[in-house]
């Protein structure tokens, strides 16, 4: 009798060491139901041809293989192309206010087009400053989005001299192209209001470090974009976001481009981990 009752104590507590385990797990995620996939949305901007600046060939197929891994993901994608500073402003706005956001679980924002230390280029070749996107989406401006997880993916240059990093033997490899100018996320900035954080929740991911370029493949697209669609692919039913953009960087740095280029994580305030999908 002795021994029965020590086996149902043991497996008693044990069973409550998992059920306190489980729950301990899913209180360090962000929710993610099926239901909240289904009304998911993100916004894709895709700027290729511009006033004064070369035309980004390839950035078709990097608009593609991102719809389709966002698509696959659950995500209803706004898809934008070839924006002035002006109407990227007010796509953000109108994203800012879509019906959706209510019940998602989560957003992200892609923007893929040349840039300058100033911000992200439009089509007008003015720079669109990324300041802008936290603002817009911040729980002051944006309450639906208050404890969601907002994803920022941006694939522009940041500065540098292409000429003086793209050594000869890889320029023989691949077609690579520069995207003339750079992207700047200016300062941290993480204010809070008397209530809640104006500004929590956000990660991004930029293609390179300051002061570097970005590389793109008139064929194929932008390493960076090729790369994100490879490892979402394969990890995104395990990993949470922040591992996801980890091993990203460590892709770049055992690709032949490890020297030249490394994408840059930002300004994360994730309070948690944020697996896109449930298990």
């Amino acid at each position: 009798m002795a021994k029965e009752l020590d086996r149902l104590r043991k497996e008693f507590v044990s069973r409550v060491s998992q059920k306190n385990l489980k729950q301990l797990l899913e209180a360090l995620k962000y929710p993610v139901t099926e239901e909240s996939i289904s009304k998911r949305v993100a916004l894709l901007i895709t700027n290729k041809t511009f006033d004064g600046y070369s035309t980004r060939h390839g950035a078709e197929k990097d608009e593609y293989e991102m719809h389709c891994m966002l698509a696959d993901l659950g995500y209803d994608v706004v898809k934008c192309r070839n924006l002035t500073v002006k109407v990227i402003e007010e796509a953000l706005q109108k994203f800012s206010k879509h019906p959706h956001l209510v019940h998602t679980d989560s957003v992200f924002v892609v923007i893929m087009s040349h840039g300058s230390l100033q911000g992200v280029c439009g089509t007008d070749c003015k720079p669109f400053e990324i300041e802008n996107i936290y603002k817009s989406l911040n729980t002051q401006n944006c309450p639906a989005l208050h404890n969601k997880p907002k994803v920022i993916i941006i694939q522009a240059c940041r500065g540098g001299d292409f000429h003086s990093f793209i050594p000869e033997m890889l320029r023989s490899k691949a077609n690579i192209t520069q995207q003339n100018s750079s992207l700047f996320a200016s300062g941290r900035n993480i204010e809070t209001d008397a209530v809640v954080h104006k500004e929590k929740d956000f990660i991004s991911l930029l293609s390179c470090t300051p002061n570097t370029t970005s590389y793109r493949d008139e064929s194929y697209g932008s390493y960076f974009i090729q790369y994100i669609v490879e490892i979402f692919k394969e990890f995104a039913d395990v990993d949470h976001i922040e591992e996801l953009f980890r091993k990203v960087m460590q892709r770049f740095e055992e690709s032949e481009f490890g020297e030249i280029q490394m994408p840059s994580k930002d300004r994360c305030t994730l309070t948690k981990n944020f697996y896109l999908l449930p298990y």
